[in-house]
């Protein structure tokens, strides 16, 4: 085991090395990266109010799963993967779809929507396209659109290469624009 470790620890990189030169506790994972696994579930898809549920499931699968932590790519790359499966799993529960919670019904809208209404349609309007969008290419559409990461930050972030984060991030623009097309025009339909 001590060979096993040696040898890769010995391929990966300085800063995986120095991951493992100790072993990890959960409990400095959650101090180093709990903010980095609440940005990424919410990047995926996650509602606000699901976020402290998520957050959680997340650090359990780490306290279980730590000591598979080989070091060979990056801490949050490995906790990127599982805020991925945690979010998919999120997604297919059906009845998660169609729940939303308020405090008031909230009123028709008469004439024009303005001000708040408007910021308020808007949102939902923007969440349900990156809702259509798949995680992966939503992840990269909403790191670099929304949170101005460059691509060179979110590859190393997700440990991918730089390539795939411009397909991903292209795949990701066309799905968004045609999904809005589709919006529009089903808007216009309506009114």
């Amino acid at each position: 085991m001590a060979a096993f470790m040696k040898a890769t620890t010995a391929a990966a990189g300085p800063a995986a090395r120095q991951e493992r030169a100790q072993p990890l506790a959960v409990a400095d994972v959650h101090a180093a990266h709990a903010d980095f696994v609440w940005r990424s579930l919410a990047r995926l898809g996650v509602r606000d109010e699901d976020l402290p549920d998520m957050l959680q499931e997340v650090f359990l699968v780490v306290h279980r799963r730590l000591d598979t932590y080989d070091g060979t790519s990056k801490l949050t790359s490995w906790l990127f993967g599982i805020c991925l499966r945690i979010a998919a799993a999120d997604r297919r529960r059906a009845h998660r779809k169609r729940e939303r919670a308020f405090a008031n019904v909230p009123e028709p809208a008469v004439g024009s929507a303005s001000g708040p209404e408007r910021a308020l349609q808007a949102r939902q309007e923007l969440e349900a396209l990156l809702d259509a969008l798949p995680l992966e290419r939503r992840a990269i559409f909403v790191m670099f659109e929304i949170d101005g990461l460059s691509c060179q930050q979110i590859a190393e972030a997700l440990d991918v290469p730089v390539g795939t984060v411009h397909s991903r991030l292209h795949a990701a623009r066309r799905a968004f624009e045609k999904a809005l097309v589709r919006s529009r025009a089903r808007a216009a339909r309506e009114a």
